[in-house]
């Protein structure tokens, strides 16, 4: 059990504490119980509340007996009995429930609207009859004085379904252009309110089946983004109405004004879902898809509120009582209990017992003593020969394992990855405790110094305060600290956009440099400093700043034009080499290998690729050995790095004076034409009849 105290109004969380998986037998159960102190120590109101996958609708039947849920997947309903604290039945439908109305006291009734256009009836027994409505339902109520179940949906009519004579009567016509969204009725005067998309909310009166008032609730929201339609109503007495819009306003109307009492917002923009009251404490309860809210009728100031993990799709409580249940898109049907606002039930009056001693526990929705694990990870385990067995229990898209044959299969596949971990650890201490002769003392970060430059010279040249703190954010401390998140200077994709994409100029490095650094040591005559090719402020860069514009300009677009011929034929010799070793042996592949690179590595040359040699040793291969090789390059590499393809470029030169002004000729002839051809319209043509 979880407690949270909010404007000092305790509320408990019953649904919370450590979950046990449904396969465990009994005895595996009571073992747990007895190990572990959280487990007993949690709360069970209700056995097997929960749904497989999520819950859509709750609702409590008129004699506080019976709790009737729906949910997926697949699409069922249950019955809990409160005497019992357990599931009495549970149902499947064919599709999920949009909608539930209790018609008797009991289960033995009820009537359930479906999201395929379809109205289910149910009996004690089961499924007793199933019709289809014009057009898809949204909301539905039963006058049980006529008999008449009227249900409101995708259209501006209200049908009207006649139970004791089996058949449809004639439909009720709204002002609503497009859909009522919700209807309601007072139990007191029988009065039907249907909520319209447009904002309004009409009165009818089912006696003589006419319209009796009009009200705009749009009208008196202000301040919304989203269209203030009618998404929820409830009825307080005979007098008092509530109305919730998609707006995220809650607004309290006596049906004998036109003005609003008093307006709730939820501050969120999300739709209202459902509205409650509870006359004895003068509260009002209204839920959201992300909050449920209780403030007071008369101030509208809040007093307690329940945030969601998930969605909260629905809620139902009991009458002058402090329970509250909650449907959600999660497995777990909420219970919350709230003293302030009255008792517990008769069925569980321990509650009030137990709240003097319960304290705050932490919730935990998951299964500590089982991993869940996707059928690519157990492939990767070498475990897929226990499938089916009692070792792995299907869940989803993937299966709930022991922990620890987790752990020892993990274990298995990775025995030295412990070794590696700890040398690894003991090289950062050996390497921490013996510094480098030449220490270099800087403002800068261990890594990504290039970026954390750039950073700098946005924040001085620039004067961007969200890069100034950067280098400062906890948030972004691994970057410029984890060797994980450096930046591969070796991959193509920075090889091609380092020139593109390098804004910070040569002649700034240097500047920057003497900014950053606060103190650097002398060397020892004797010791010469190490010299390394990634140095970002080496002596070829320093030499580099001298040049001119021009003369840079030139050298980027030689450095572009140069990564780039060197990145294709680094990649056709990936290629070609990979197609060799699969299909040749170890010493034809050494005698191919050194055609790739005519240059010595003393000479320090640029390697040069040659195609002639390829493409003749390609030649000699077979028709069946060629045509494998270029399904493969197919496959994965695009077509510009395919070997003997060609590649095909053209550009469209810009339109000449000369070829404008010939187009204005024509255009100007054009117009011309078209004022001088006169209409044949008033020409009236007979038709010639020969003479006989």
């Amino acid at each position: 059990m979880f407690m949270t105290d909010v404007n000092d109004v305790k509320i408990y969380n019953l649904s919370a504490g450590k979950s046990l998986p449904e396969w465990l037998t009994d005895q595996r159960r009571r073992k747990l119980l007895n190990k572990s102190v959280d487990l007993r120590k949690r709360i069970e109101l209700i056995q097997d509340f929960d749904m497989p996958d999520a819950c859509q609708t709750i609702r409590m039947s008129p004699d506080h007996q019976f709790i009737i849920a729906t949910g997926t997947y697949k699409p069922r309903v249950k019955c809990f009995e409160v005497n019992n604290l357990s599931v009495k039945f549970e149902r499947c439908f064919d599709s999920e429930v949009v909608c539930t109305e209790i018609l008797s006291d009991d289960y033995s009734k009820m009537v359930f609207l479906q999201n395929d256009r379809y109205v289910e009836f149910h009996a004690a027994h089961g499924r007793h009859y199933r019709l289809r409505i014009p057009r898809f339902g949204y909301d539905m109520k039963y006058h049980t004085a006529s008999c008449d179940l009227f249900v409101v949906g995708a259209s501006s009519e209200m049908y009207r379904l006649n139970l004791e004579r089996g058949q449809f009567l004639q439909s009720l016509k709204t002002q609503s252009t497009s859909s009522v969204n919700r209807c309601e009725m007072n139990p007191d005067h029988h009065l039907i309110c249907v909520g319209s998309q447009e904002g309004t909310v009409e009165a009818w009166d089912p006696r003589d089946k006419n319209r009796v008032g009009i009200l705009d609730v749009a009208m008196h929201v202000s301040k919304f983004k989203t269209f203030p339609s009618v998404s929820a109503m409830k009825f307080k007495d005979s007098l008092h109405l509530g109305v919730g819009t998609h707006s995220g306003h809650v607004l309290i109307f006596d049906i004998r004004a036109n003005q609003p009492m008093i307006i709730k917002d939820h501050l969120n923009q999300f739709p209202i879902k459902q509205i409650a009251f509870n006359p004895s404490q003068n509260a009002i309860y209204s839920m959201d898809t992300a909050i449920f809210k209780v403030w007071n009728e008369n101030s509208g100031k809040q007093i307690a509120y329940v945030e969601s993990e998930t969605s909260f799709n629905d809620f139902t409580t009991i009458p002058n009582t402090g329970l509250v249940f909650f449907a959600q898109d999660d497995v777990k049907m909420l219970t919350y209990y709230i003293p302030m606002m009255g008792p517990a039930p008769r069925w569980c009056s321990f509650l009030d017992n137990l709240t003097e001693e319960i304290e705050s526990e932490n919730v935990q929705n998951i299964y500590d003593d089982y991993k869940f694990i996707t059928k690519q990870e157990l492939a990767e385990l070498g475990l897929e020969h226990l499938e089916g067995t009692n070792l792995l229990r299907a869940y989803m898209h993937g299966f709930f394992v022991d922990i620890r044959l987790y752990n020892k299969a993990r274990s298995a596949i990775e025995p030295f990855a412990f070794e590696k971990y700890r040398k690894e650890k003991i090289r950062q201490q050996i390497e921490a405790t013996r510094p480098a002769r030449l220490k270099i003392k800087s403002n800068l970060p261990a890594v990504n110094q290039e970026l954390a430059l750039k950073y700098i010279d946005e924040n001085e040249n620039h004067g961007r305060k969200k890069t100034a703190n950067l280098l400062k954010d906890d948030r972004f401390k691994a970057l410029f600290s984890n060797p994980l998140f450096e930046v591969d200077k070796n991959a193509d994709e920075y090889k091609m956009l380092t020139p593109v994409l390098s804004r910070l100029q040569k002649n700034k490095v240097k500047e920057l440099k003497r900014k950053v650094e606060i103190t650097m040591p002398f060397m020892d005559e004797n010791e010469k400093a190490p010299s390394s090719d990634d140095d970002l402020f080496s002596e070829k860069a320093e030499d580099e700043e001298m040049e001119s514009s021009d003369d840079d300009d030139r050298a980027w677009e030689k450095d572009l034009k140069q990564t780039y011929r060197q990145i294709r034929i680094d990649q056709k010799i990936k290629s070609f080499a990979g197609d060799e070793n699969s299909t040749e042996n170890e010493n034809e592949t050494d005698e191919t290998t050194p055609a790739f690179a005519k240059t010595s590595k003393e000479k320090g040359k640029d390697i040069e690729f040659k195609v002639s040699n390829i493409t003749a040793k390609a030649n000699k291969k077979s028709l069946g050995d060629r045509l494998r090789k270029s399904i493969k390059n197919d496959d994965d590499q695009p077509a510009n790095n395919r070997l003997g393809s060609t590649q095909m470029s053209f550009t469209i030169e810009k339109k000449s004076k000369f070829n404008k002004q010939r187009e204005n000729d024509l255009k100007r002839h054009r117009e011309e034409r078209k004022s001088v051809i006169r209409p044949i319209k008033s020409l009236h043509l007979k038709k010639y009849i020969p003479k006989t």
